[in-house]
């Protein structure tokens, strides 16, 4: 059981942000179009809660290998070519990945001033950001994993 959570967490938890952002924006125009009246709070959390839908969106789409990339000219060259064009390709989108978890997490933790609190809800900010190094984290974790498979099932073919 707790491998199939840590294996699905991300799609877990996107489930879970997008029946809560849904929940919201229906509560609010049911609110507004039959009582008249507009809760505070709900456009405030709901853009909170898609943006993180969005970011572990970005990491189930490493699971499943739907990055958008652009591969057509591949074709053009040589097996070995294309072969070591790809292994750069993916080296480089993990440094891209370890090195903006790093920017992320220095701002957050260490940047970051405490006291900022978000306008409606009044949550502290670091709360709302603290997405962007868990999201890039998950995605190193994620795309280091699906290259380790891919290479496994490569060595044994």
């Amino acid at each position: 059981m707790l491998t199939c959570l840590l294996k699905n967490i991300e799609i877990y938890m996107c489930r879970l942000f997008f029946i809560a952002f849904i929940s919201i924006i229906l509560l609010q125009i049911i609110s507004r179009e039959i009582f008249e009246y507009s809760i505070i709070w709900s456009e405030e959390l709901a853009v909170y809660l898609f943006v993180w839908f969005v970011f572990f969106g970005s990491s189930i789409a490493v699971t499943l290998n739907r990055h958008n990339r652009i591969d057509f000219q591949y074709k053009y060259f040589h097996v070995r070519l294309v072969f070591v064009l790809k292994v750069l390709s993916e080296l480089t989108w993990l440094t891209f990945n370890i090195y903006f978890f790093y920017l992320c997490y220095d701002f957050v933790f260490n940047r970051m001033n405490l006291f900022w609190t978000s306008q409606t809800i009044g949550i502290p900010m670091k709360f709302v950001y603290v997405i962007m190094p868990l999201s890039f984290l998950l995605m190193t974790i994620r795309h280091a994993q699906m290259n380790f498979k891919a290479i496994f099932e490569a060595s044994r073919s």
